[in-house]
């Protein structure tokens, strides 16, 4: 069973940076698209930003300019970097891997707080 890990989540001012990070606990083959998502409390879960294996990047606009998402395709690892954070871009930050096969991993989550 293959298991998605994430960590770099914390409490952070207004302004601050996080990196979080996504590995995944064995090999996955036939890896598609890598991803970000956030579940703020009373929402539902939203893309945050994804990378395809030719490094084509999509955000959502709130955070175009201030978040930049990478990927270690020999070490099935995904990235996000996250620069001028906003109170609003506080949640629980999900990990996604997709298949070519359209089979979909997720991580457990990781809380990312930003207040001040």
């Amino acid at each position: 069973q293959v298991q998605l890990v994430e960590s770099g989540g914390n409490l952070v001012q207004p302004g601050g940076s996080l990196r979080l990070s996504c590995a995944a606990s064995r090999t996955i083959f036939d890896i598609n698209t890598m991803g970000w998502y956030r579940q703020a409390p009373g929402k539902q879960r939203g893309m945050v930003a994804t990378i395809t294996p030719a490094g084509s990047r999509h955000y959502v606009d709130s955070v175009k300019g201030r978040f930049t998402i990478s990927r270690d395709n020999a070490k099935n690892t995904v990235f996000l970097q996250m620069n001028s954070l906003q109170p609003e871009d506080t949640a629980v930050y999900y990990c996604n891997i997709r298949n070519w096969a359209g089979y979909e991993y997720w991580g457990q989550g990781t809380q990312v707080t930003v207040s001040s």
